[in-house]
């Protein structure tokens, strides 16, 4: 249901919230080891997020990316929407292209509740709650 440039791009942005703040930040190459990604991909989705003000970033011998306490406040529907383009969860679970309430594919029906669970979770939730969860070891990033 998520390319892998969505993938990349939550991971990277719960490790942030964890990770970083205004003087501590992290260069692509050192997140795309830790994160076990593509660091020319990586740039990509970083560089995105950062000129859609998702993420923060500097230049410099002491530059790199992290997360201030606003961008935290993102949730995870805005995240992909920036990478992906499009709403959350308006493809077919079976990537048929006109698959609808009026014309449902063979899962539409069994998967629309599960979809509109998962998107009031990815709306309602923010970024630091999140990575809250993975700081009190209930869940885990990588």
């Amino acid at each position: 249901m998520l390319n892998n440039a969505s993938k990349y791009a939550i991971k990277s942005m719960l490790y942030l919230v964890l990770h970083t703040n205004k003087s501590t930040k992290l260069g692509v190459k050192q997140l795309a080891d830790i994160l076990n990604v593509p660091e020319p991909f990586l740039a990509k989705i970083l560089q995105q997020l950062a000129r859609n003000k998702l993420l923060s970033s500097t230049k410099g011998p002491h530059g790199g990316f992290y997360i201030t306490e606003e961008n935290a406040q993102n949730n995870i529907c805005k995240v992909i929407e920036n990478i992906e383009g499009h709403p959350m969860f308006n493809k077919c679970f079976m990537g048929l292209e006109k698959c609808n309430e009026s014309n449902p594919c063979p899962v539409h029906n069994s998967v629309v509740d599960f979809k509109e669970k998962l998107l009031k979770k990815f709306n309602d939730m923010t970024l630091a709650e999140f990575a809250k969860d993975i700081n009190t070891q209930s869940t885990f990033l990588k």
